[in-house]
């Protein structure tokens, strides 16, 4: 190629990699070394400053504690049914013989008094039962330090578990809310994410993790109320699978793509009707509800492993008031039910739209 030829056609990045130079070359023939290859260096400075952006909610809505709609339904590989799985105990609600109303309210007072732990880490080490989930660092250092102040916060109110402490510091809450609302996204709020549903305050999604997992290691998970799917990249720093159901298919859709750069490989996404659980892949170590109905489904009692916990907001009949209430289970067929904090959820609704 003549110099003049040279400079009207430079070399690509692609040219250099199929005829590197010959190591017996003459000088003379030395002219290619010249040639720019700028272009090709953009391309892979635009190659390597791709980014993926968060997924657009609604208008903000002014609640005390948010959450998502009830759903889903599973493709993924099971496991039957604990020994008690087919006793027909009452819902909670009725409170029938086996379900014991301790109505306790010490395991999530926030009296400051638990504020002697050190700052979180966010080693792999420190979240026992979960996977060395690969974070991209681009999205992680992002807002890291508004994310500290968060957890302080959370540490202050009471919140203990290390774990928990960690998930909260690690997962980035503003790629979960639309673009205008990234400003608030650590702030103790609820934020809307459209269709009628709110991705939940930070101090309500780690209260409820906390109480799920109890310091237990906890093997596998199911969330009732994906959303956009903040509260499941939460939980799978804390549990090594996450099974999450949701009833509203562009949720579902929105979950999927906000949680898509995060390659968080142990979150299995569900479209379904998160009324019924997921009765293939019990039972569960814990089962978190993000929606509140009149009683907890007896279908997710019986998905609980003996000795497990469940957590969720349960609504009066009158529908003035929630309470978040925790229940364990005792025996194949029995179940002791703690009532907590009073909190604000969206309904829990059955089948899928």
């Amino acid at each position: 190629m003549t110099g003049e030829r040279a400079k009207r056609f430079p070399l690509g990045l692609e040219d250099l990699v199929r005829e590197p130079r010959r190591a017996d070359a003459r000088a003379g023939d030395a002219r290619g070394a010249k040639t720019p290859v700028k272009p090709a260096a953009s391309n892979a400075t635009s190659q390597a400053g791709r980014t993926h952006s968060g997924v657009s909610g609604t208008a903000l809505v002014k609640s005390p504690v948010g959450a998502k709609g009830a759903v889903g339904v599973l493709n993924a590989g099971a496991k039957n049914a604990s020994a008690g799985a087919s006793a027909r105990t009452p819902s909670i609600a009725k409170n029938a013989a086996g379900i014991v109303n301790t109505k306790s309210t010490a395991a999530i007072r926030n009296d400051g008094a638990r504020n002697q732990l050190p700052r979180p880490v966010t080693t792999s080490a420190d979240r026992t039962g979960a996977p060395n989930v690969a974070l991209s660092s681009a999205l992680t250092l992002t807002s890291e330090r508004v994310r500290e102040r968060m957890v302080e916060r959370l540490r202050a109110n009471g919140v203990s578990d290390p774990r928990v402490l960690s998930a909260m510091a690690i997962v980035p809450r503003h790629m979960f809310v639309d673009p205008g609302l990234a400003t608030q996204a650590y702030e103790d709020a609820a934020l809307p994410i459209g269709h009628h549903q709110t991705i939940s305050k930070p101090s309500v999604v780690a209260r409820m993790i906390e109480l799920a997992a109890q310091g237990r290691t906890l093997a596998n998970v199911l969330e009732i109320g994906t959303g956009c799917g903040y509260q499941a990249a939460v939980l799978s720093q804390v549990a090594r699978d996450v099974y999450s159901i949701e009833r509203i298919k562009p949720l579902y859709e929105r979950a999927k793509t906000n949680l898509r750069p995060l390659r968080i490989p142990n979150i299995r996404l569900h479209y379904g009707d998160g009324r019924v659980g997921l009765p293939s892949a019990a039972p569960f170590d814990a089962i978190v509800i993000a929606a509140a109905g009149l009683d907890v489904p007896q279908a997710l009692l019986e998905q609980l492993a003996i000795g497990a916990r469940l957590v969720a907001p349960v609504g009066s009949q009158d529908g003035q008031s929630q309470v978040l209430t925790l229940v364990e289970r005792t025996g194949p067929a029995q179940w002791r039910e703690s009532r907590l904090d009073r909190v604000f959820f969206v309904p829990l609704k059955s089948g899928v739209i």
